[in-house]
């Protein structure tokens, strides 16, 4: 048997969706000329499937911090925050997102992925219990792999499913984590954490929320979705990343304790990866001050969404449960997704196409996701685009 021989289905899959056309594994931009524009090959393109929901990749005060980093301090800290991976501006972006979310506790990782491998697969070792929403993220399951937990799946937003579930594990359930998230990202939908919340009041556990879709999004001040429903106290641990709302790369961990501060010595994706470039440190707490001081982002992304779901809702597509910076639009088959999806960038329209297994339900979806920065023009030119390919998607024309 061969080294790659047990990927040869996976192989040819992914040749079968390379002929004749754009790729969706792996597509190239060829230019990006905008938050919102950019080309593939010879096509221009609206960008509508780059989670950079408040548009701020091309922030003026976030690139000129940017700059000023590299020039100061260089490309890169060619270490782990335990040896010499940690300047000064890790330690204050930690003390700014510690500030903007009201927490004692916040850990800054070099992507989002890491900080759920840091710090869930650090706690949920092989004596724990996690119960997690069937629909988390690839992340959060191979967190719970690594640290070797009993990994207890609860059906997707089923509160009452998770209550029996925790019900059964009796006096265990007293430690269990239970892991949801803000804005789930294939669906748009989120998680029913007044119910959850509930539910650990009179049984017990700890929860953390993976607020990657929702941080920036949600709440009165932009601080995610436990915001925007009251229920920050009863958080435990709140996840993150800066490559949505931030436009950058990298990903934070937020304790409601001061507890949390071990897991820097405990935690071996903190401690053996290189820190963030100071670059994207300096960039990112520009974007901050731009979530905690410009209110009317959020409106605009909001007012994008509900424009866009509504506009494709009138088309009459099959969309997720409810408006959203995160749109799905179920399009059949593989085959009938792949040319859905190679006709809208015909059509001057990027999204993305996701396919079974990583889709809920073994659905094929194009998923848009919409950004504070399209135009309502933009927009209209991304519903005139669906409007145009009903006939492909099988509605009537």
């Amino acid at each position: 048997m061969g080294l790659y021989d047990k990927f040869s289905r996976l192989a040819a899959e992914r040749t079968h969706f390379q002929d004749a056309g754009p790729s969706p594994f792996g597509t190239r931009m060829d230019a990006v000329y905008s938050p919102t524009e950019g080309r593939i090959g010879d096509q221009d393109v609206i960008l509508a499937g780059t989670n950079n929901y408040l548009g701020l990749t091309f922030d003026a005060q976030a690139i000129e911090a940017a700059q000023q980093a590299l020039a100061v301090e260089g490309t890169g800290t060619t270490g782990s925050r335990m040896a010499n991976g940690s300047y000064g501006g890790h330690t204050a972006l930690e003390s700014e997102i510690a500030a903007f979310l009201d927490r004692p506790s916040v850990m800054v990782f070099s992507t989002g992925y890491v900080a759920n491998l840091g710090i869930i697969g650090s706690l949920a070792g092989p004596r724990e219990v996690v119960l997690l929403d069937t629909d988390c993220h690839a992340s959060i399951y191979d967190a719970c792999t690594l640290g070797g937990a009993q990994i207890i799946r609860f059906h997707h937003n089923d509160a009452k499913d998770l209550e029996r579930r925790m019900l059964r594990l009796g006096e265990r359930a007293k430690d269990a984590l239970i892991i949801v998230e803000g804005i789930y990202s294939m669906l748009g939908d989120t998680a029913p954490l007044k119910e959850i919340v509930d539910i650990k009041r009179r049984l017990g556990g700890y929860l953390l929320v993976d607020e990657a879709h929702s941080f920036g999004v949600m709440g009165p001040n932009g601080r995610g979705l436990s915001e925007a429903l009251g229920v920050e106290a009863d958080v435990d641990i709140i996840l993150g990343t800066f490559s949505k709302s931030l436009a950058a790369i990298g990903g934070f961990a937020a304790g409601r304790s001061s507890d949390m501060e071990v897991l820097r010595y405990a935690s071996r994706p903190y401690i053996f990866t290189a820190s963030p470039s100071p670059s994207v440190v300096a960039s990112v707490r520009s974007a901050l001050q731009a979530i905690a001081t410009r209110p009317e982002l959020r409106e605009r992304l909001w007012n994008n969404a509900d424009r866009l779901y509504d506009g494709l809702a009138r088309l009459g597509y099959s969309l997720g449960p409810h408006a959203s910076p995160v749109v799905p639009v179920m399009v059949g088959t593989k085959e009938q997704g792949l040319r859905f999806w190679r006709a809208l960038i015909d059509q001057g329209v990027y999204v993305n196409l996701v396919l079974p297994p990583a889709t809920p339900a073994g659905v094929t979806l194009v998923r848009c996701s919409v950004s504070a920065a399209h135009t309502p023009e933009q927009i209209e030119q991304i519903i005139q685009a669906f409007l145009v390919l009903r006939p492909l998607a099988g509605l009537a024309g």
